[in-house]
């Protein structure tokens, strides 16, 4: 199992925002959306950044409210660790483990074309799961 095949189950949306968006209007997108993480790119698809719900509290714990009107640039992640459609899942955990992150962009020749997050992995390890015990099941009853 892939990447590929995990935007293909949950689509290749991902809500994006330019460097220059204030980190209160990022703080709403997340809340809006319902989301952990918002890609910083440029208009054409660039990734130059990332930030998260915790990226903003601890930009909030270190210097007060008032960050809230800065660029989102000024705390987002600027070294974004990202993969391709063709890693596989065994490889995307051992990144987000490595780097203890829960979002990974996904970019094929630079450009951004999809998300994924730790519990898109785990719901398809578990769907896979699921697969192999009823093929088990199947294999065992028709001996």
């Amino acid at each position: 199992m892939n990447v590929a095949a995990i935007l293909k189950l949950k689509g290749r949306d991902v809500i994006t925002a330019p460097p220059e968006t204030p980190l209160l209007e990022i703080a709403r997108l997340l809340g809006t959306h319902g989301i952990g993480c918002i890609v910083v790119a440029e208009a054409d698809g660039k990734v130059s950044g990332i930030v998260s719900e915790r990226d903003i509290v601890r930009e909030i714990a270190r210097a007060g409210a008032s960050v809230l009107d800065q660029p989102v640039e000024a705390c987002m992640t600027k070294s974004v660790v990202s993969c391709r459609e063709s890693d596989t899942m065994d490889q995307l955990m051992g990144e987000m483990t490595a780097h203890r992150f829960r979002h990974m962009p996904v970019v094929d020749r630079g450009r951004l074309v999809g998300l994924v997050s730790i519990g898109d992995v785990v719901r398809m390890r578990i769907a896979e799961a699921e697969m192999e015990a009823a093929a088990m099941r199947e294999y065992i009853a028709t001996g």
